[in-house]
């Protein structure tokens, strides 16, 4: 996934410009953001598939034990890439984000039953303004975001916490603040993910195996990030046809 200079003088490398000419930051976020967009694919299309098969959505939404399992499971194998990014090959991280990424397309695939075509569409290019517009500004700002990043952590276990409690009580006021509390924490955590990322990538510089295994790290945290506040944003904007 990394760019390489075109041979030909007339053409140039396809890739994101981010105000640098570090070129180790160039090519570490250029990986970073085709694996984001390779997993968002991948859970575009699982989720599309399992919509469609009336057994594979009874398979996840069948039981609230079984999607809750289905959740921590997905957690956990998060927890786990991020954790053995050092010791396990860039190929073995890709596998288990992509695998994430099919995880999340399962289990979010009942938005695609729920909401008309037109709300998706519109929800995921909102998404995408708002997840860039906060890249850029974890990207470019001098302001050490430590401390938020580190509150919004915090505050995104407590909202995950709550949100499994409210599987069972399908409280509607407790939905909404948690709806409302994950669109804020990850939109503030996307720009402290991108920020913390752009550090990372300056360590990288000369070893393109260990830029390689982060990226994967990075691209996690961004599609994670994307996916709360595409979800957020959708059923706000469902809640209003």
């Amino acid at each position: 996934m990394n760019q390489f200079p075109s041979t030909n003088p007339l053409r140039k490398p396809i890739g994101l410009e981010y105000g640098t000419t570090d070129k180790t930051v160039f090519r570490f976020f250029n990986q970073v953001y085709a694996w984001m967009a390779v997993g968002l694919a991948v859970t575009a299309c699982v989720g599309l598939l399992f919509s469609q098969q009336p057994a594979l959505l009874q398979l996840i939404h069948g039981s609230r034990v079984g999607f809750i399992a289905i959740i921590l499971g997905m957690t956990m194998l998060a927890f786990g890439v991020s954790a053995a990014a050092m010791n396990i090959s860039a190929a073995a991280g890709t596998g288990l984000f992509l695998l994430y990424a099919a995880l999340m397309g399962a289990l979010i695939s009942g938005i695609f039953i729920i909401h008309p075509w037109q709300t998706l569409v519109s929800a995921f290019f909102l998404t995408g303004g708002v997840f860039a517009a906060m890249s850029i500004y974890g990207f470019v700002t001098k302001k050490d975001l430590t401390s938020i990043g580190s509150f919004m952590i915090m505050t995104v276990i407590g909202l995950f916490i709550a949100s499994l409690i409210n599987v069972f009580l399908q409280n509607d006021l407790m939905g909404w603040i948690i709806t409302y509390g994950i669109l804020i924490a990850f939109v503030l955590l996307t720009a402290y993910d991108t920020q913390k990322l752009k550090e990372i990538a300056h360590a990288t510089e000369g070893n393109p195996q260990l830029a390689s295994r982060l990226a994967i790290v990075g691209s996690l945290n961004l599609y994670v990030d994307f996916i709360n506040i595409f979800l957020a944003i959708l059923r706000i904007m469902g809640s209003r046809k």
